[in-house]
């Protein structure tokens, strides 16, 4: 169905629900009432929450650029403005979708623990109802990353780092600080492997009692830290 924009403007196209390149009055700066920049912008979210929709469903090698398009309702012509290719979709999709869950993990953490167990209780908590609440986030976040062995090796070093971040309000700065970082990387590297077998099989059983399971777990582990001496 063809449709005339304004004056001065090409006429576009829509083709089955698919967004088409179309050209507005004064060199295309504004249409229905948003810039440029605001659909570029509105697109681009699309083109994310149908990437996460399917990366999250179904398996990396079973989802093309076309069938992303397809559930954006974007053509070809705006993934690339955004994207070089699916590869850097799912690269740039996962870190967003990491950077969400740690900050609202970090919302989580109080600010002054009275314990390991009142921190990691907390955080872990909610790390899990975020991730049984967004199924479709958790599969992108742990279990499609794999796949990108250099990312996801950047990925845990970045968790590390939140943790140290975090930890430092119940202990302190530690007195060896690279066993320190070792510790925490071990730590965030079995948390991971565990959530990936919990999302594996479905989420099945009480996300609860899994949260309980993590939390003694990076207590085990975080308790031989010794705080430096002032």
């Amino acid at each position: 169905m063809w449709r005339v924009a304004g004056s001065g403007d090409r006429r576009s196209r829509n083709v089955d629900g698919v967004e088409e390149q179309t050209t507005t009055s004064r060199r295309g700066e504004t249409y229905a009432g948003r810039s440029r920049e605001e659909r570029a912008n509105e697109r681009r979210e699309r083109i994310v929450a149908s990437a996460v929709h399917l990366f999250g469903t179904r398996d990396y090698d079973d989802v093309t650029v076309a069938d992303i398009c397809a559930g954006a309702k974007v053509s070809k012509r705006y993934f690339y403005e955004h994207f070089d290719d699916r590869a850097d979709l799912l690269l740039r999709v996962n870190r967003e979708q990491n950077e969400w869950l740690l900050r609202g993990v970090g919302r989580a953490v109080p600010e002054r623990p009275a314990s390991l167990e009142e921190l990691f209780g907390a955080a872990l908590h909610t790390l899990v109802e975020m991730l049984a609440s967004h199924p479709e986030s958790a599969r992108v976040i742990y279990v499609n990353a794999p796949r990108m062995e250099t990312r996801r090796r950047g990925v845990l070093r970045e968790d590390a780092q939140f943790v140290a971040a975090v930890l430092e309000r119940a202990v302190g700065k530690p007195d060896d600080p690279v066993g320190y970082q070792r510790t925490l990387l071990a730590l965030v590297s079995g948390l991971s492997e565990v959530i990936i077998d919990w999302i594996s099989h479905d989420m099945a059983g009480d996300p609860g009692e899994l949260a309980d399971h993590l939390t003694r777990i990076a207590v085990a582990l975080t308790s031989t830290i010794r705080p430096a001496l002032p």
